[in-house]
C-alpha cells in the first residue's frame, strides 16, 4: 500500500511538473530539432542517399552468381535403347522419359565503360552531401521561424503590461471624474468620455491577449505539439542594452554567410553534380570492356555413366573478354550531353540567384535592425517626454486647469509612445539575432 501511494504521488508530481513547464527558446529549439517531422524526412532522405553511395561503390566490384537447371524430357517415338545381356538373353530398355541437370557459377566484371561507374559513385556522394545540406536548410528554417515567433510572444507579453498600466490610469481617471461630478466640477458628458476610454483600454487588453494567444498557438504548432497540456512560454528578462548592441557590418555578415550557409553550399555542390552528369553522358561515346567467366557441369539420365562421373567428365571452365564500341545511337548520347551542359548553366545561375537572395535577406535584417534601433533611441526620449507631459496634464486636470479632451489626448500620446518603444525594441532584438544567426550559424 505504501509503495502504491508513493507511485501515485510520483506520477502526480510528474504531471504537475509537466503542466507547469515553461518553454524557453532553447527548449523550443532542442525539441524541434529532435521531433520535427519535416526534419526527420530530410534526415531519411540523407540516409537513402548514403545507401545509394554504397550501392554505386558495390557496382565497381565483379558480380558472382550461381545457377542450376533441372528438366524432364519425353521422346515418344524413341526406339533405340540400352541393351543388356541377362542369362544369355539380350534385353533392350527404351527410356522415353529422361532427366537433365545443369550446374554453374558465373562471374562478370565491367573493366571499363567510359568511367561511368566511377562517375556514378561521385554523383552519389555529391547527392548525399546535398541531402545533408538540405536537412541543415530545413533545420535552419525551423530555427528562424521559432525565433521569430518567440520574440513576437515576448513583445506581446510586454505590450499587455503596457495596456494594463494604461487601463489602471484610465480607471483612476474615471474614478476621479466621478468624484468631480459629485462635487459639480465636471459634467456627466465628460465623465462618459472617461468611461469610454477605460472601456477602450479594456478592449485593448483583450485584443492584445488574443494576439498573444495566437502567436503562442503558432509556436506550439511549429513545435508540432499535439497533446492537450497547457503550453506556456518562459518570459526571460530583456534589457535596453540588448536593443542597443552594435549592429554588425552588412558586408561582413554577408561574407561569413556565403562561407557557411547550407543553401549556398548546396548550390555549389549542384554545379559539381551537373559537371559529373555531363561526364556520365559523354561515356555514351566510349567503348565498354567486360570480363566474364564461369564453371559448369551437367548430367543426363540417358548416359551410361553415373551421376558422379558425369559431373566430373562434363565439367568445363570458360573465360572471355567482350568489347562494345558505339557507332551510331540515334543521337541519344549527343542529346544527353547537351542536356547535361544546359543543366550546368542552370546550376551556375541557381548559385548566383541564391547568393543574390541571401544578400537581400541579410540586407533586410540589417536595415530593419539599424532603423528600429534608431527608432528605439528616439522612442525612449519620446516616452520620457510624454510621461512628464501626461503627469503635468493630470495634475492640471485635477486642479481644473485642463479639460477632458486635453487629458485624453495626452494619455493617447503616451500610450502610442510606449507601444512604439516596445515594438522598436523587440524588432531590433529580433533582427540582431537574425544577423548573428546568418553570420555564425554554428553558434545557434
Amino acid at each position: 500500500m505504501k509503495k502504491t501511494i508513493i507511485a501515485v504521488c510520483a506520477i502526480a508530481w510528474t504531471l504537475v511538473a509537466q503542466a507547469q513547464k515553461q518553454w524557453t527558446l532553447k527548449d523550443c529549439l532542442e525539441y524541434a530539432m529532435a521531433n520535427n517531422i519535416s526534419l526527420k524526412k530530410a534526415q531519411l532522405s540523407r540516409q537513402s542517399a548514403a545507401e545509394e553511395v554504397k550501392g554505386n561503390r558495390g557496382a565497381l566490384l565483379p558480380s558472382l552468381s550461381a545457377s542450376t537447371g533441372q528438366s524432364i524430357g519425353y521422346r515418344p517415338w524413341q526406339d533405340a535403347g540400352v541393351k543388356t545381356v541377362t542369362n544369355g538373353q539380350i534385353d533392350t530398355k527404351v527410356d522415353k522419359f529422361y532427366y537433365n541437370g545443369s550446374y554453374g557459377i558465373n562471374a562478370q566484371w565491367t573493366v571499363w565503360n567510359g568511367n561511368r561507374n566511377y562517375n556514378n559513385l561521385r554523383l552519389a556522394k555529391l547527392s548525399e552531401q546535398q541531402a545533408e545540406l538540405t536537412a541543415t536548410e530545413t533545420a535552419n528554417s525551423i530555427r528562424e521561424r521559432i525565433a521569430q515567433l518567440y520574440v513576437q510572444v515576448l513583445y506581446l507579453n510586454e505590450n499587455i503590461k503596457v495596456a494594463k498600466a494604461s487601463l489602471e490610469t484610465s480607471t483612476k481617471n474615471e474614478q476621479r471624474g466621478r468624484e468631480m461630478v459629485d462635487v459639480g466640477k465636471m459634467s456627466k458628458a465628460d465623465l462618459a468620455q472617461l468611461s469610454a476610454q477605460r472601456a477602450a483600454d479594456e478592449y485593448g487588453i483583450v485584443e492584445a491577449q488574443g494576439q498573444l494567444a495566437n502567436y503562442v498557438l503558432q509556436l506550439k504548432q511549429t513545435l508540432e505539439l499535439t497533446d492537450e497540456s497547457t503550453f506556456e512560454v518562459a518570459i526571460p528578462p530583456t534589457t535596453d542594452e540588448q536593443a542597443l548592441a552594435d549592429v554588425p557590418a552588412l558586408q561582413g555578415v554577408y561574407e561569413r554567410a556565403l562561407a557557411n550557409r547550407p543553401e549556398v553550399e548546396n548550390a555549389r555542390v549542384a554545379i559539381q553534380s551537373s559537371r559529373v552528369s555531363t561526364s556520365i553522358a559523354k561515356a555514351g561515346w566510349m567503348p565498354s570492356v567486360n570480363l566474364n567467366g564461369g564453371v559448369g557441369t551437367s548430367t543426363n539420365s540417358l548416359s551410361s555413366n553415373g551421376w558422379g562421373k558425369q559431373m566430373k567428365t562434363n565439367f568445363d571452365m570458360t573465360a572471355g573478354l567482350s568489347v562494345s564500341i558505339p557507332i551510331y545511337d540515334q543521337r541519344q548520347t549527343r542529346t544527353a550531353v547537351n542536356r547535361a551542359r544546359i543543366q550546368e548553366q542552370q546550376a551556375a545561375l541557381d548559385l548566383q540567384e541564391q547568393q543574390k537572395q541571401l544578400y537581400q535577406t541579410i540586407e533586410g535584417f540589417w536595415l530593419d535592425a539599424t532603423t528600429n534601433q534608431q527608432k528605439f533611441k528616439t522612442a525612449r526620449a519620446t516616452v520620457e517626454s510624454e510621461q512628464q507631459s501626461y503627469d503635468l496634464l493630470s495634475e492640471q486636470f485635477r486642479l481644473g486647469l485642463k479639460n477632458i479632451v486635453e487629458l485624453m489626448t495626452g494619455k493617447d500620446k503616451l500610450l502610442a509612445a510606449q507601444q512604439n518603444l516596445l515594438q522598436s525594441k523587440y524588432q531590433t532584438i529580433l533582427n540582431l539575432q537574425m544577423l548573428e544567426f546568418y553570420a555564425n550559424p554554428a553558434n545557434n
